[in-house]
């Protein structure tokens, strides 16, 4: 897994400290965990979005987005963007294609429960996780549209800066969202795409 550094729990081991500091330091290390799809595609390091910043792009832009579909619980949509990858912390930024959706998920919630664990509302982040990680409710399934419609407008971004044709991540965005709304975004950024300069 390619990162910008160690992870920070590391410089903890055999000291004393608090849960709120322990949790700090893991969910630090989303913050030097590159996106690997991006690596894999071409794009430099010095560029490439961390997971941390697609998370907090999830968020806002479920925030944003929320104003317009009232009948969506907005307090967890931001909660679900803001925690839907912290089983990447010590499961890493698996890509498609590495192994089964059900190892990925083990390991991933093997992480949620490990850092939860040491808070006293852990619980119910790891129920927000599971909502989302389930996709059963209307929330957790506008939230899984969010999270690549942040990956295509991501791509947009790197395609206006010269880093190449990313035509995968536009069709996999293409694939994910049935919103209205969403889709319109989506054609809106197709269309830039034809006039990038």
């Amino acid at each position: 897994m390619e990162t910008k550094r160690a992870q920070a729990i590391h410089h903890l081991e055999g000291r004393e400290s608090l849960p709120i500091i322990e949790v700090f330091y893991e969910f630090n290390h989303l913050k030097s965990l590159y996106r690997q799809g991006w690596l894999r595609a071409g794009i430099p390091k010095e560029h490439c979005e961390t997971v941390a910043e697609h998370s907090l792009g999830v968020a806002l832009l479920a925030l944003f987005l929320a104003d317009e579909f009232p009948e969506l619980d907005k307090g967890k949509l931001v909660r679900m963007g803001l925690l839907h990858d912290f089983g990447e912390i010590y499961a890493g930024d698996i890509v498609p294609g590495k192994m089964s959706l059900e190892e990925k998920h083990g390991l991933e919630r093997k992480s949620v429960e490990r850092v939860f664990s040491r808070l006293p509302r852990g619980k119910d982040y790891l129920a927000a996780w599971e909502e989302f990680e389930e996709g059963q409710t209307a929330e957790a399934r506008f939230m899984k549209e969010i999270d690549r419609l942040e990956m295509g407008l991501q791509a947009s971004v790197y395609e206006h800066e010269g880093m190449g044709d990313l035509s995968v991540f536009f069709d996999s965005t293409d694939r994910a969202l049935t919103t209205p709304k969403l889709r319109g975004i989506l054609d809106v950024l197709r269309g830039l795409r034809a006039g990038k300069s």
